[in-house]
Order: C-alpha cells, then structure tokens, then sequence
C-alpha cells in the first residue's frame, strides 16, 4: 500500500496532484511548523496581465503549526480570488461546469488554515478525477509520546496508516534518513516530476500554476495529461 504525505497547501499545483494520484491514501500533514511565503496559503494562477498570485491572509506566529493557524476573516479575500478566477478563466473551455463548485468553496467561512487549504486541494483533486483517499494526519495516533524527529514521523505515519511505500517528493527525500525506513521494512521511492506542456490562455505557457489551470482548460483530460509527468526512483529499502 502507498502513501503520500504532504503539508495541506492551497489549490496545489500538477506535480502535487499526480503524487496523489499515484498513492493509495493521502495524508495531509497538518502537524508541522507553518511556512511562511510557502504554498500553504497562495498559489498562482493565468491571467491576461501574467501569473498571478492568490494568497489566504493568516494570522500566525512564529513556529505555529499549520493546524493552528488562523486565517483573517477581516480581509475580502475569498470574493477577490473568486473575481481573480472569473476574469482569468471566463474562456477557458472548462469554466461554466466547475464555476458553481468554486462559487460554493468560496462561499464558506473559513476561520483556520488547514482546513481551507485541504479542502481546497480535495475539491481540486475531485473534480480532476482523484479518487484516492484522504486522512489529516492529527487524526491519526501516532503513540503516547510525540514525534520530534522527521523522519520518524513520516515513518509512523507509513506505519499508521498500514503502508509499505512511501511516496516522497524528489527535494523532501534529499533530507530523510532512508535507513529509518529500511528497518522499519518500508519502501521509498521519489517523484521526478516532468511539468507536462498543455493549451492554456493568455499566450506563452507558464509552468508551476495551481492545478486549476489545467482543470478549467483540459476538463476530464486533465489528470492523464498531468500524470503523464509522473516518474519514480526507487530510494530504499
């Protein structure tokens, strides 16, 4: 059984999308520090004038971990990123069939990070055709003691969650200890994600978007064109 294990982040990008396509559960990790100038709370999108980047304004302090961060409901954040959507994608092919489902994302109150940007990303995996399913990691037990060491917590999340591979991204695999998963008997292998070329508007392609470019431009051709970037390179055991 695969997993894949990531911080939640906001209307996530392809290559995050396609590792969780490839796993057999996915487990956002709520539990660690919150990034700041991260992808937990802004992404980017296409628009006429460029890339453009939508960010969820927080409230947080330092070392505070994404599952306790707040969100500033004072800021009009939500109608603007909807309107930064509406004007960038009103011609894309795929745009009146997933406008309702964001008009209803955008409608919620939000009051805390983790949840916004999880359900953000699950939306966005649904409607690409994602079908794997999702646990927070502060769900699940991992013992009566914390786990400091993170490594060791990948590795009891893996066991958690009955897995026996694990799914790394390529740049978080150059930090783990690989022999803590040898002896706990699990497999690793590391995404080397190839950033696919597809139409998009507005002119020269532009990589790294949020997944909601190829959504609202391929439709039910999306998640095979952004899977089709997808490779692995066995790490251990």
């Amino acid at each position: 059984m695969k997993v894949a294990i990531h911080q939640p982040h906001y209307l996530p990008w392809l290559g995050y999308v396609a590792k969780w396509a490839a796993a057999d559960c996915f487990i956002f990790l709520d539990t660690v520090q919150y990034e700041k100038n991260g992808w937990q709370n802004r992404n980017r999108i296409k628009t006429s004038q460029g890339p453009q980047w939508l960010t969820v304004p927080v409230q947080a302090r330092l070392a505070t971990a994404i599952r306790d961060v707040g969100v500033d409901a004072a800021q009009p954040w939500a109608a603007r990123h909807l309107r930064a959507i509406e004007l960038g994608y009103a011609r894309a092919p795929h745009f009146a069939r997933y406008r309702d489902g964001l008009g209803a994302f955008y409608a919620r109150a939000w009051d805390r990070l983790a949840p916004l940007a999880a359900a953000s990303a699950e939306w966005l995996a649904r409607a690409l055709g994602v079908t794997t399913p999702v646990t927070l990691a502060s769900a699940l037990d991992l013992g009566p003691a914390p786990v400091e060491d993170a490594t060791a917590r990948l590795v009891a999340l893996c066991r958690a969650v009955g897995a026996d591979t694990y799914l790394a991204g390529r740049d978080g695999a150059r930090y783990m200890d690989l022999a803590q998963f040898r002896t706990a008997g699990i497999a690793v292998e590391a995404q080397e994600y190839a950033h696919p070329v597809y139409a998009q508007l507005h002119g020269e392609f532009v990589t790294a978007l949020s997944a909601l470019d190829i959504l609202l431009m391929h439709g039910d051709e999306a998640l095979a064109i952004l899977c089709r970037g997808n490779a692995w390179a066995r790490l251990a055991p």
